[in-house]
């Protein structure tokens, strides 16, 4: 395993003071994080992220339109995420939430662009799927999305379906969530898949684990979330570490060297 943990799923641009970030890093990296892909959500923040990942060797970039801004997304910005997409390591987050105001309708339009952005640039997607979860695999299967695989971010569906996303290429990322009384569709998807296809994310400043919930997110917590999984498994923390970090960067197709 090089270079440490990988946080799959943080959202490092949203912390506003650069002071206050770099603080939120090394605190990171003095537990053992090494890496962090930050996601895009807004087009507006794509140009944010790169700074961010141009400006530390540990910061990987990610874009694209997360459900919730789905409306923005036409011909003229999948051309643009296309472009974006060659400097980095996944197209997302993108996908399905009936949480949100936006019509799934025009929600499965936008998510169906970026798969196929994804595949002509090669890269994997950052799946944000709540509920909706048997749709989502129709709509990975006819968009033949097992072309580039990819991770799907904070995972609160059950074990068989996760089993059908496994089967399109997908890995299973573990948040905080697995960590909260009454998770126990996410302890069971924990416990029984195995560990090449589980991958962990903070998605700070969201999803924060015991016995930190109530307060934002950071990534340094990424270890809660290990601690827990290594419990359920009876494993080390090391153990479950060096699989899960290996997992991730398999499935982004990326090395964790950070110097």
């Amino acid at each position: 395993m090089k270079g440490g943990l990988i946080d799959t799923h943080c959202h490092l641009d949203l912390v506003s003071v650069d002071e206050e970030r770099d603080a939120v890093i090394q605190a990171a990296m003095a537990v053992g994080i090494g890496t962090f892909v930050v996601p895009g959500v807004h087009p507006d923040g794509w140009s944010n992220i790169a700074s961010l990942a141009d400006g530390s060797p540990g910061i990987r970039a990610a874009y694209g339109v997360h459900p919730m801004y789905a409306d923005l997304v036409d011909e003229t910005l999948l051309c643009r995420l296309g472009e974006w997409g060659e400097r980095a390591v996944a197209i997302g987050e993108v996908g399905l939430d009936p949480a949100y105001p936006t019509p799934l309708e025009v929600q499965e339009r936008a998510l169906r662009g970026q798969i196929r952005v994804a595949r002509t640039v090669g890269l994997p997607l950052l799946i944000h799927c709540r509920g909706s979860f048997q749709r989502m695999v129709t709509i990975l299967r006819e968009e033949d999305a097992a072309q580039v695989g990819g991770l799907m971010h904070g995972y609160s569906g059950s074990l068989e379906m996760a089993r059908q996303f496994i089967g399109l290429g997908f890995a299973i990322a573990l948040s905080g969530s697995v960590t909260w009384s009454g998770a126990q569709k996410t302890v069971r998807v924990a416990r029984e898949l195995s560990l090449e296809h589980l991958v962990l994310e903070t998605d700070a400043p969201d999803m924060t684990p015991h016995p930190h919930r109530g307060e934002w997110n950071r990534p340094a917590w990424l270890m809660e979330t290990a601690r827990c999984v290594a419990r359920i498994r009876g494993i080390t923390v090391e153990q479950l570490a060096m699989a899960t970090t290996d997992t991730a960067y398999r499935v982004l197709r990326v090395n964790g060297d950070t110097g």
